[in-house]
């Protein structure tokens, strides 16, 4: 319960009070230890003598306003204390010790039905050594894969070498139980050489053997490979768990480092034997999950231990941190991811028919590894109860998780706990373990439950102000010898008053002692019932009278307490039937119910119209990709639209933001996206989901807007446009002139051709010139 919740229970239990009862006082109570039961709120007064009708047990406040001492009342509080807090630390290379989650080690004191917060934090280091054990099957299948991955060691180192600079490998192999009738025992020849019908040579079968223990010199592991070679064994299925189960626990022979990450490769064409397959071999011990490497590195026990269960490489897998990868073939990558979801910290991947993509299968695992931390609680008593929630990226607090995907190296993560213990266990101090899945850091977080009341110490046998001597008195009151009864002890069982009996029954005219107890000395003595306890001043209490759900009392997530259940602190309703926990609902992009709806009790309610599916992440009629992802570009690169506004982008949009100047082939996984923003921009990205699961958002830096007008370019095409208008006008108005006297001209010659004129002589005429005639001249003589 947070402070917030206890603030308000306060405040509504003080009102109770207010109108005559609160749950302290209605319980009936008549000892200190059973006050501190009824609910933490409630305190004790342990003066012996107090204002008559007070109750002893009842709100802290109201018993210092009836007049309680402050040093008579009984309150205990619950608290935190951090025992030891390292820092964590920034890289993982160094001498010093790496720390990847604080604190580690914490104290809590819890009163009944209480609950604490205390929070931690994880951080995924930077350049934190690695330990890769590669187990590979080495039946006849695997011939060509053998092949391909002698040079592993020296690509690997390369490749690993970008991620951290601390890395060691060592190599391991198994067949099968070399029993009968996992191996070819007919011929005779068959048994040293299983290829001998094939006319080929191959090694003996054998169950497991440990090649090489994890070295940092990478060229012995491609030399210890080149000098292998495979064997043969009868049936399909390999013996591979028995090989995970020794290459865990023979953690010395492995050689497997305190301070690294330790990755247990696995890789297989085949399905593999599972616990009690080994029956038919006549096999029945059980596996001791205990290391039986003999000296030649062969495992000893192969014929006489079956193989282990997932139960048990599960539990060994977390005791060592060790991640499991599984990289097997496309024909079997579906058996081994759901063995995966029953093993915490085991990815899978598909590996090719000769293993040449082996080696990107690696790195993507360990990057997913990576970018998940998932906490596990080891050996929490039955009587406490955590509630997680979690804040991953963006500072949101996400309730119900205990869990953060997507995260880059270097990130840091933190977590919300919140303890609650139900009633009060038998044992005083009780302590559990907290860590993050595949990590050696952990909070060691140890109880202390305050069911005690300080004052009992202090109890006064046979003291005289409980009728002289008739019991003890502790805390405040009377605690009768055997066979007296009273608030002193006044009374003996034996004596009997009817005028008494009125003190047994709420009201007048109402059962004694609610029809389930005896009326004795004016108090009531339950009866005992098969079901439960009968409690409370009048016996109207009890413990087994709550509703059931599917059988079971508060669904089994609760406390029946007086006919009410009282929950657990991750779960609610009048049943206790509804979680509050959220990590069931979380879909693998990393949103509640893939965002498509909301989790009500642990289960998905998909809103949004044609969404189905466990985690709603299946819509045909929902929105592309490319539609739901271009929200998350506008708020988380350009902070603006919808989400911003709604102060929704960090839940929303856990995808990484990457400008780049132009958009890669990154293959079937990537989707190119363009679309128009709010200035007409045309904004391009890609979204992509690396082998991690991780969404990255690939955005063009700049987008693709229309270039505004040129102010020169503009000026000079105006006036060039009013020229060739003003030019054009002349022209236009030149021809039309040209034209109008052409048409002028010609009318006017057309008008001359049809004139008439008069051509006589006229009589006023004369000409300019004289004509005079020489009468001398005879011409040429």
């Amino acid at each position: 319960m947070g402070k917030l919740d206890v603030t308000f229970g306060i405040l509504m239990l003080c009102a109770a009070g207010g109108w005559g009862g609160n749950i302290c006082t209605t319980r009936g109570v008549n000892s200190c230890k059973q006050c501190l039961a009824v609910s933490p709120l409630c305190a004790w007064c342990s003066a012996e003598v107090l204002a008559q009708s007070s109750p002893r047990c009842d709100l802290r406040a109201n018993l210092l306003q009836n007049g309680c001492g402050e040093d008579d009342i009984e309150f205990p509080t619950s608290s935190m204390r951090v025992l030891e807090e390292r820092p964590l630390s920034s890289k993982g290379s160094g001498n010093s010790t790496t720390t990847q989650m604080s604190p580690q080690k914490i104290q809590l004191n819890l009163r009944p039905d209480d609950s604490q917060i205390f929070h931690v934090q994880v951080r995924q280091v930077e350049d934190y050594p690695v330990d890769i054990y590669y187990l590979m099957d080495l039946s006849n299948s695997m011939k060509d894969d053998l092949q391909n991955i002698q040079n592993l060691g020296t690509k690997l180192a390369s490749e690993m070498r970008k991620l951290t600079s601390n890395l060691r490998i060592g190599f391991g192999a198994f067949v099968d139980k070399p029993i009968s009738p996992y191996m070819y025992i007919s011929p005779p020849q068959a048994i040293k050489n299983p290829c001998y019908e094939m006319a080929e040579t191959c090694l003996p079968m054998f169950g497991y053997k440990h090649v090489l223990s994890l070295t940092d010199e990478v060229t012995r592991f491609n030399e210890e490979v080149q000098k292998q070679n495979v064997s043969r064994n009868r049936d399909a299925p390999e013996g591979g768990f028995d090989a995970i189960i020794q290459a865990t626990v023979c953690d010395k022979k492995i050689g497997w480092r305190n301070d690294a990450s330790h990755l247990l490769v696995f890789t297989t064409d085949a399905k593999t034997h599972i616990a009690l397959d080994g029956r038919l071999a006549g096999i029945v011990q059980p596996n001791d999950a205990q290391c039986h490497i003999d000296k030649d590195n062969f495992y000893s026990a192969s014929t006489t231990l079956d193989y282990p269960s997932l139960g048990l490489m599960t539990e060994k897998l977390s005791q060592k941190n060790i991640n499991l990868i599984f990289a097997v073939t496309d024909t079997v990558v579906g058996l081994y991811q759901n063995y995966s979801e029953l093993i915490p910290g085991t990815t899978v991947g598909t590996l090719s028919r000769d293993s040449s993509n082996v080696l990107q299968l690696i790195v993507d695992a360990y990057g997913k590894i990576r970018s998940k931390v998932e906490l596990e609680v080891r050996d929490l008593p039955e009587e406490l109860s955590l509630a997680f929630n979690a804040t991953c990226l963006n500072d949101e607090v996400i309730p119900g998780l205990k869990s953060c995907m997507g995260l880059k190296i270097g990130d840091t993560v933190s977590f919300s706990i919140e303890a609650k213990v139900r009633g009060c266990p038998q044992e005083r101090q009780k302590s559990f373990t907290i860590k993050p899945v595949g990590f050696e850091d952990s909070l060691t977080v140890v109880v202390d439950f305050d069911c005690n009341c300080s004052c009992e110490s202090q109890a006064e046998a046979n003291s005289s102000s409980c009728s002289h001597g008739n019991g003890t008195l502790e805390c405040g009151v009377c605690r009768c010898n055997p066979g007296r009864l009273g608030s002193h002890c006044e009374c003996s069982e034996q004596e009997y008053n009817p005028s008494q009996q009125d003190n047994c029954s709420p009201r007048p005219g109402q059962p004694l002692c609610s029809q389930r107890g005896e009326c004795i000395c004016g108090q009531c003595v339950c009866h005992s019932s098969d079901f439960g306890k009968v409690t409370g001043k009048y016996c109207e209490c009890d413990d087994f009278s709550c509703v059931r759900f599917k059988g079971q009392m508060c669904s089994g997530h609760g406390k029946c307490s007086c006919g009410d259940c009282l929950c657990d602190s991750d779960w609610t309703g009048d049943y206790c039937n509804c979680t509050t926990r959220t990590d069931t609902c979380m879909s693998s992009n990393g949103l509640v119910c893939s965002g498509h709806g909301s989790c009500v009790c642990g289960k998905c309610d998909c809103t949004q119209p044609g969404s189905y599916g466990d985690t709603c992440e299946k819509c045909p009629t929902c929105p592309d990709a490319c539609t739901i992802k271009k929200d998350c570009v506008e708020c988380k690169k350009f902070e603006r639209g919808e989400l911003v506004k709604q102060q929704s982008c960090g839940r929303m949009c856990r995808d990484e933001i990457e400008t780049v100047q132009e958009l890669s082939d990154r293959g079937k996984d990537a989707v190119n996206c363009t679309y128009k923003d709010e200035d007409d921009c045309v904004v391009r990205f890609q979204y992509y989901e690396d082998s991690s699961g991780k969404s990255i958002l690939y955005v063009i830096e700049e987008p693709d807007c229309p270039k505004g007008p040129d102010i020169l370019v503009v000026l000079l095409s105006v006036t060039g446009a009013i020229l060739l208008i003003g030019l054009a006008a002349l022209l236009i108005w030149k021809l039309l002139i040209t034209i109008h006297d052409r048409r002028e001209f010609a009318r006017f010659e057309e008008e001359k051709a049809r004139a008439k004129w008069d051509t006589g002589n006229n009589p006023l005429y004369k000409e300019a010139t004289s004509t005079f005639t020489n009468i001398t001249y005879r011409g040429n003589m």
